[in-house]
């Protein structure tokens, strides 16, 4: 280390050590920090962690003062993607820790619109709810219970929740932006300035303001750094069911789209996303990996696949959906998902009888026997996935990082940490077009693709609307072997590649392929004219979704 770095660390320590509203701690190796799913994170000098959200604008001004980065994080937990890029400039880099900062403002109870800041995770904010009777559910993710609320909304993710699309449940925020002569400036909406009643309520609850709408700029973007966010919550249900439709005949996989987009268009606002889930992403969640200690030939073959289906009586194809609203709707949807879905498969429901009396009949002392104890584990999986749709969060999705991983398995007593634990995970987000062809074709894509590269194909669709589906597909690898690394990112840069010459377009990307964007066309160029002026010094997460063009 450097004399000029040392020295810039002991004016570091000295600036955010005062008062105690404020921590500074030197790099260490702590894997919060250090471990993502898919690479080490880059080198940094260390780590200031404030407690109030004012140091923030005193990290920007330093920052500026003294030529080094900042890069922020709230919870740190955005497994599969990465929060610190690692293609960043060669300046001294230092984290904004932002999890101490856990202010939840209650805007308005009734109405059900809360204020944020970065801190807060969905547990503690489940815990809040319960806490002070708030009729309203937590806008979850399968990040799990100790994920930022704040943070999966400024990467523009979604839920399964009746309020999906979380950015926009957004109703507020505030940022701060590193311009050197608004650093000490916590930016808000033009109708907030005008707002003089001191209670701000209109702000809160109008998303869209005054003038140019900029709230979007500082969402997957290195632009600026949000302080608060307030979210319309969805009340809680007056009744809900869950339904599940197995679908063990695969020439029905078209069939299946059509249903779910004719749901989706008629039911929209009373059903909540809709997820389609492959044998393999099935089998991903009830079964042990039978390949974990191979080194090739790792993906599940199809006579693996058969033989656990039968074993496990796992579908070709999952719908899985919710349903929000007064008993005597959610009993008429009810009623057409029978009709509609008649000749797909069998429908269950988490509030109808079969489920009902399987688990009363699993519960009683003479049934705790191996099959009787694994039919139990997939009722309490279904438990877990309802509790989600209720806004309830949980771990139920994270043992997929560990599909691969020898050296820890998933433990349902301890919060797991797929980074801490070395986990090999990274994401395929695309967005494609609702339509059964496509989406067979996607499918065949993805499938020859992943197994070229030997990993299990797990394929989910996230169905948000009716014309436009996300699929999120994991690939999970084994982290210790550098080989199978490398040939995970290989994965991951051929779908992206080869999918968007078929029309399969990310709406989401790790860190490290963020820096592959063009930066010469003319939305990147626009970008880049911000960011120059926002951001002069570039002291703000060099690298992360866009780069300054020099």
């Amino acid at each position: 280390m450097g004399e000029q770095q040392q020295d810039l660390i002991h004016k570091l320590c000295k600036a955010f050590t005062s008062q105690n509203q404020c921590e500074w701690i030197n790099q260490s190796d702590d894997p919060n920090y250090t471990q993502t799913t898919f690479a080490n994170a880059p080198n940094f000098i260390g780590i200031i962690r404030p407690k109030k959200r004012e140091f923030i604008a005193k990290a920007l001004t330093f920052a500026n003062q003294n030529n080094f980065h900042i890069l922020p994080v709230s919870s740190n937990k955005n497994w599969g993607y990465g929060c610190l890029a690692k293609n960043a400039p060669t300046l001294p880099m230092v984290v904004l820790d932002l999890s101490n900062l856990k202010g939840i403002y209650p805007t308005d109870k009734e109405l059900g619109l809360i204020t944020l800041e970065p801190g807060v995770t969905q547990e503690e904010l489940r815990t809040y709810l319960d806490d002070n009777q708030w009729d309203c559910m937590v806008p979850v993710t399968g990040a799990g219970p100790t994920a930022s609320v704040v943070s999966n909304a400024v990467e523009r993710g979604y839920g399964i929740t009746p309020h999906t699309d979380h950015f926009s449940a957004c109703t507020a925020m505030k940022v701060f932006v590193p311009a050197p002569d608004m650093c000490n400036e916590e930016l808000s909406s033009a109708v907030s300035e005008l707002d003089n009643s001191g209670i701000d309520f209109i702000d809160k609850s109008f998303k869209w303001g005054m003038g140019p709408f900029i709230d979007g700029l500082f969402t997957q973007s290195n632009l600026g750094i949000v302080s608060e966010m307030t979210f319309r919550l969805a009340k809680n249900p007056s009744h809900f069911s869950a339904f599940y439709i197995q679908i063990f005949d695969p020439s029905k996989f078209e069939d299946s789209v059509l249903f779910i987009r004719k749901i989706l268009q008629t039911y929209a606002g009373s059903i909540g996303s809709i997820n389609l889930m492959d044998r393999a992403r099935l089998l991903s969640m009830t079964v042990d990996n039978p390949n974990i200690d191979k080194d090739e030939n790792v993906f599940l073959s199809n006579e693996q696949l058969l033989r656990l289906a039968n074993e496990n009586q796992t579908p070709e194809w999952l719908i899985v959906g919710s349903i929000y609203g007064e008993k005597a709707f959610v009993s008429a949807i009810k009623n057409h998902i029978n009709k509609a879905s008649k000749h797909l498969g069998k429908t269950l429901y988490s509030d109808g009888f079969v489920l009902k009396a399987a688990k009363f009949v699993l519960n009683l002392p003479f049934t705790h026997f191996p099959l009787m104890n694994a039919v139990r584990a997939k009722l309490h999986k279904l438990d877990q996935g309802v509790d989600i749709m209720l806004g309830r969060p949980n771990q139920v999705a994270l043992p997929l990082a560990y599909w691969r991983n020898r050296a820890s398995q998933p433990s349902n007593e301890n919060k797991l940490h797929p980074a801490h634990d070395k986990c090999g995970l990274l994401w395929y987000a695309p967005l494609i077009r609702m339509n059964p062809e496509v989406l067979t074709e996607f499918v065949l894509f993805v499938r020859l693709t992943m197994r070229k590269f030997d990993f299990d194909p797990f394929i989910t669709f996230t169905n948000l609307r009716h014309d436009c589906i996300d699929s999120t597909v994991p690939i999970v690898f084994n982290l210790a072997n550098e080989k199978e690394t490398q040939r995970a990112k290989q994965c991951l840069s051929a779908l992206i590649e080869q999918g968007r010459d078929k029309g399969f377009v990310p709406y989401r990307l790790p860190t490290e392929e963020q820096h592959k964007l063009s930066k010469n066309t003319p939305y990147w160029k626009c970008v880049n004219k911000i960011k120059q002026s926002l951001d002069p010094n570039g002291i703000l997460s060099p690298g992360r979704y866009h780069e300054r063009l020099k």
